[in-house]
């Protein structure tokens, strides 16, 4: 661990973070109409959480055939723990699913449709552009994610520190935030707080300790690494604050909010 570096890195992310947890959005999703709206741009989120995760991993591990071992055995622990956890969790007893399908699941169950994300992914596999793939995700999301995969080119410690910094560290609070404000919608999406009380946990009490001990052993004494780590950690929050306009700009475009609907 390298504290000092870390320690101004995440004063440097604090107010960017603060703005984010206070955003207007968050008020809007206990209105069922509104919360399709914001999971229906939120999956594209979700989906590339994992694109930055394995680029982690190829980066980190030895995904290709001969295998070599990995240069840092530790870096490589930490990462294949998380991608365990996030791309086959035990959701229930016995049950494992990636959280991007257990996302897809909590938009089923309220009543949203998934069918824009689905098309997105399979015109990806169909070998599409990222372009022209994108056409089927919603305004709000495809800065975002061009955003994410654009990160995804940048070196190992610039990777890290927007994982660490836009995901790991982050999303527990704003997950707090959208998890009070879907309480009155009642029991129809227990699975959308099954999804948001995981990450709550896991990130909280698991990853977010590993993404920052990665990021320390990847940044080291470089203090150039360090900066880099910055402005890529900063960006990535950037990116989630134009996110989350983009989405109260749609629900402000498409209705009012009408108040709270009870789907319990």
């Amino acid at each position: 661990m390298n504290p000092a570096p870390l320690s101004r890195l995440l004063s440097a992310a604090d107010e960017p973070r603060q703005a984010l947890l206070r955003h207007p959005v968050y008020e809007r999703l206990s209105d069922l109409n509104a919360l399709h709206v914001f999971m229906g741009a939120h999956v594209f989120a979700v989906w590339d959480f994992m694109s930055l995760l394995k680029t982690l991993q190829r980066q980190l591990t030895c995904v290709e055939v001969p295998w070599a071992p990995p240069a840092d055995i530790e870096c490589a622990r930490m990462i294949n723990e998380i991608v365990l956890g996030e791309e086959t969790d035990e959701v229930r007893p016995g049950v494992y699913q990636s959280h991007f399908d257990l996302y897809r699941e909590a938009m089923r169950e309220v009543g949203a449709d998934d069918g824009a994300v689905l098309r997105f992914v399979e015109s990806l596999r169909s070998g599409q552009s990222l372009e022209r793939a994108l056409e089927h995700a919603p305004v709000a999301a495809r800065a975002f994610v061009s955003h994410t995969l654009a990160t995804t080119r940048l070196r190992p410690h610039q990777v890290a520190a927007a994982f660490l910094l836009g995901r790991e560290s982050l999303l527990p609070a704003v997950f707090e935030r959208i998890l009070t404000a879907v309480k009155p919608l009642g029991t129809g999406c227990a699975s959308l707080r099954l999804y948001l009380e995981r990450h709550i946990q896991l990130d909280g009490e698991e990853h977010g300790v590993r993404a920052e001990q990665l990021l320390c052993r990847l940044c080291g004494e470089d203090p150039e690494r360090w900066r880099e780590a910055r402005e890529a950690a900063l960006s990535a929050l950037r990116a989630r604050g134009e996110l989350w306009d983009g989405v109260l700009g749609s629900l402000d475009a498409t209705a009012p909010w009408r108040g709270r609907v009870n789907v319990g």
